[in-house]
């Protein structure tokens, strides 16, 4: 018989938790980006969960962290009403769902503060996802992270009474 997986949950960001959500952002790009971005993209990219920027940034968002037995496996975050500025799944969870909670949750909380959309700069891994969920491209961006030069695109997606 198969055994039931644990079922996620949802809960809001604690300062405590950065150390955790550095080590999930790292592994997150380290795993699942080499498809799309270089090892010298990947490493610049994975520099900036070492900056304390990063732990003000989860905090001065609205951060969400996704868990499993109580412990962190993901996060997202919005930044002001109708901005997804983070997303990231442990790679060992990737696939089950869980960034799709996390989605969720940020455009009901979106919607309910009054946005009529959402926008993401959405890395060209995260992009399938994003796409799958009603988000269309809006323009191709190249930004500058520790030296290196990545590419990512804004996606927007008019929030609707779906939500």
């Amino acid at each position: 018989m198969a055994q039931a997986l644990p079922k996620p949950g949802l809960r809001p960001f604690l300062p405590a938790d950065v150390p955790m959500l550095a080590a999930i952002f790292a592994a997150s790009i380290e795993e699942l980006t080499g498809d799309d971005y270089n090892e010298a993209q990947q490493e610049a990219w994975m520099m900036a969960a070492e900056d304390e920027e990063f732990g003000r940034q989860l905090a001065s968002d609205l951060t969400l962290i996704a868990t499993l037995d109580g412990s962190p496996v993901g996060f997202a975050s919005l930044r002001g009403n109708d901005h997804i500025r983070m997303l990231y799944v442990h790679p060992a969870v990737s696939g089950q769902g869980i960034a799709t909670m996390l989605v969720d949750a940020l455009e009901k909380l979106a919607g309910s503060r009054g946005a009529k959309s959402l926008t993401v700069d959405a890395s060209d891994t995260a992009q399938g996802f994003f796409a799958k969920r009603g988000y269309a491209a809006q323009q191709r961006n190249s930004v500058t992270v520790n030296d290196e030069w990545l590419a990512n695109t804004t996606m927007k997606k008019t929030l609707g009474a779906a939500q």
